[in-house]
């Protein structure tokens, strides 16, 4: 039944994220400790999960293995060749399919029946594509795409956006909960991508928002902490303005969710449109100023440094 949603995740659901949990004999391979796999694969050693990391900069999963007390492979295919689940959270489609597809990657190594969740935030076709490479391979598949940035999967309270079968969907929720705090069946294969394509579409318009209404606050006189004290338990309120709206008055711009993966991201929203027949007038113009900025080297700054475009635009 598409569009099931199961009910959000809470401590009183789960029980405590950080004890750890014997009847969890699942054995789990994760690939790609970057600033969310590192976190999330954390959280499954700490739930009681048999962990295994794999990471192409082997020093970072030898370093998660002496933090949470799991294992770590030197090779793709050590990695996953006894697991029961292979969840991926990488870069890029390209990344993915030296990860999964390749012949060094994890399909030709996994045994018959286990199951492949990709986290990568990447293209629905590509969704699509190891759904159906999965299957010829006696696999099973799931796109399960997270929001909830850095912040979320060091705290375990991901948003999964999920594309696959529903029974599949069932028998990953242990996992999800782990690092999640809530999970959402799209429907097949390639609707969790699409979901997140949707999420990323909405964050960049309310950071329009936000950085013009900063932008006219901050010549107005407004005083800033005041106002988004104001405003964020109203209409305006949102995640952006919560965690944002001061760090962008303050031009603090050095962490968070980078540009460049917001133009990675966003590239998959304007190609799914033109699939569809569809013109984003605000994401284009978005994904323009976002490249201008990583054009000159803000491409490491996090997503909110779209207040510096939106100034630099008005003064036109």
């Amino acid at each position: 039944m598409w569009g099931y949603q199961r009910p959000t995740f809470s401590a009183k659901s789960f029980g405590d994220k950080n004890k750890n949990h014997k009847e969890n004999k699942m054995r789990v391979s994760f690939i790609g400790l970057g600033v969310m796999g590192y976190p999330m694969a954390g959280h499954l050693q700490k739930a009681g999960f048999e962990v295994t990391v794999f990471n192409r900069t082997q020093a970072k999963a030898v370093a998660w293995a002496k933090q949470f007390g799991g294992q770590y492979a030197e090779t793709v295919a050590e990695c996953v060749k006894n697991a029961d689940v292979v969840l991926t959270c990488v870069g890029n489609d390209d990344d993915v399919r030296s990860m999964t597809t390749a012949a060094t990657g994890a399909i030709p190594a996994m045994k018959p029946g286990a199951i492949l969740i990709d986290h990568t935030t990447t293209s629905a076709l590509l969704a699509e594509e190891l759904s159906a490479a999965a299957q010829q391979a006696g696999l099973h598949f799931m796109d399960a795409p997270v929001s909830g940035g850095q912040a979320g999967a060091e705290n375990g309270v991901l948003t999964i956006m999920c594309g696959g079968d529903e029974a599949l969907f069932a028998k990953m929720q242990p996992i999800f909960a782990a690092y999640g705090r809530s999970s959402v069946l799209m429907g097949a294969a390639g609707q969790g991508q699409r979901a997140k394509m949707v999420n990323q579409i909405c964050i960049a318009g309310v950071l329009n928002g936000l950085s013009e209404g900063l932008m006219l606050a901050e010549q107005a006189g407004l005083d800033i902490p005041n106002l988004v004290a104001c405003l964020k338990n109203g209409a305006a309120g949102s995640w952006q303005m919560e965690n944002r709206a001061l760090t962008m008055s303050q031009e603090k711009f050095d962490f968070g969710f980078a540009i460049d993966w917001m133009i990675k991201d966003l590239g998959f929203c304007l190609d799914e449109a033109a699939q569809l027949g569809l013109r984003l007038p605000m994401t284009e113009n978005t994904m323009t100023a976002y490249q201008c900025l990583s054009a000159q080297g803000l491409g490491r700054m996090d997503t909110s440094v779209l207040i510096q475009a939106v100034k630099e635009a008005s003064k036109k």
